[in-house]
This record gives C-alpha cells, structure tokens and sequence, in this order.
C-alpha cells in the first residue's frame, strides 16, 4: 500500500533530505585517490550523527556500514573497506540514507577519482541525465510505467544497458515502501502516482550488458561483463504540478 505523506510530513523529510545532501557534497568533497572506501564511511556516519540524525543503512537487515560504497563494475550495495583503496581513474557511487525525526532521505551519486577516461564520464553524465529526463514530465496522475520509459530510453539510445534486478522504492519513515519504481517500462502503463507520494528514484546504468550477479557477501551487486556501472538517486514528492526533490 502507497502511502501518501501530508504537506506536513513532506516538511519533515526535506530535512532528512538535506542532511543527505550534505553528506553526499561532503564526500564528494573529500574523495581522493589512497582513500579507503572505510574512510568515505567514517566520514558519513560521524556528519550525519553530528546532525542528531542516524545512517538508515547502518544494521539495516544486517548491513554494516552507513553508506554503500561501489568502484567501477559494482553496481551498488559495495561494503566499505579498509582493504579497498580508492585509485586515480576510477568511479565511485556512494548511497547514503538518513533519518532524521523519524522520517527517510535517501540519495546516490557517482564520484569521478582523478583522471578518469571520457567513457566513464559520459557513462556518469548520461546515467544523472536519465534521472532527470524521469522527473521532467512527472506530476501527479502520471502512470508510475513513465519513470522507467524515459530512463530505459535515454540510457539505451546511448547504447548502455539499464540493470533490471533492482529498482527504486517508496519511501518515508521506512527506507523501503510502496511503490517498487523500475528503471524500465512502458509509457502509460502502471498505477498513477497521486500528490504526496515520495519515492526514490535511482538509475543504475552500465556501460555494457543489463545483467548483474549478487556477490557472496549477500549485498555486492556487480556487472555480468565487469565493465563499469554508474548510480544517481534522489528522494521525490510528486506534487499537484510537477516534483520537489527533496534532495538535491
């Protein structure tokens, strides 16, 4: 069931969203070359406990850190590491929830290490663009099926692939409600999404193949061909006439 969140409860989950802003610019800030993935993580959860919020992903079905933290071919959900050092050339998407009064912010963005090849950029450049070709024409009464068209279009007209085995979500005190929103789909196709339904919005794009496999750890997701992945999210209220990203 879609819960729809009042005016009131959308004030209170631009706060957590802000706060994930703020660790995202934060990280992306201080991301270099000889970092450790672990020290991306240190660096998230002492910001957001210093904003009296706490890491939605910290224990969450048993996840062990703040942030997920994904180089290159890892699609999402990479667990930070002392023994991952980030290297010049390479991408890293960071996922960072947050909750703050007991409302969800949820947000990615893929960081560019160094001197990384124009694939790669553009491969991160398309991947932002699809999320906002998602939202441009999104309001309320539109068919939840858009969001996946126009993601699906504009990645694979750029001949990238769009990953199928995971999708964005609704989202507000629980990190994961209703509605489960896909990255592809059929235009006017779906339930339609009413004012005061917040949902994250998060294209995962690789270079190459859409197919994944899930790693041994029970949380690393990465490309069947190894090649690069890139992940953008934020969290969305549709409103009457358009969307507020609330993280952004």
């Amino acid at each position: 069931m879609i819960k729809i969140k009042s005016d009131a409860e959308i004030e209170l989950m631009r706060e957590s969203g802000r706060i994930t802003k703020q660790v995202l610019d934060l990280i992306g800030k201080s991301i270099k070359e000889g970092m450790t993935t672990k020290d991306l993580d240190i660096i998230a959860y002492n910001y957001i406990r210093s904003c009296d919020a706490i890491p939605s992903f910290l224990n969450y079905n048993g996840y062990p850190a703040s942030i997920c933290a994904s180089v290159d071919e890892m699609v999402v959900h990479g667990i930070p590491s002392n023994d991952i050092v980030i290297k010049n050339g390479q991408i890293v998407s960071i996922d960072v929830g947050v909750i703050y009064n007991g409302w969800q912010g949820d947000a990615a963005r893929t960081f560019l290490v160094g001197d990384v090849s124009e694939e790669k950029k553009r491969l991160v450049k398309v991947t932002e663009e699809c999320f906002f070709k998602a939202v441009e024409n999104l309001r309320n009464g539109t068919p939840i099926g858009d969001i996946g068209y126009y993601v699906q279009t504009h990645a694979e007209q750029n001949g990238y692939g769009v990953v199928r085995a995971l999708t964005g979500h609704g989202i507000g005190k629980d990190m994961h409600e209703d509605p489960s929103v896909p990255n592809f789909g059929k235009k006017g196709t779906g339930i339609r999404l009413k004012k005061g339904t917040v949902i994250a919005i998060e294209p995962m794009i690789n270079m190459g193949t859409y197919q994944v496999e899930f790693l041994n750890d029970g949380w690393g997701v990465v490309t069947k061909d190894r090649l690069p992945s890139a992940h953008y999210e934020n969290t969305v209220a549709i409103t009457e006439n358009g969307v507020e990203i609330l993280t952004l």
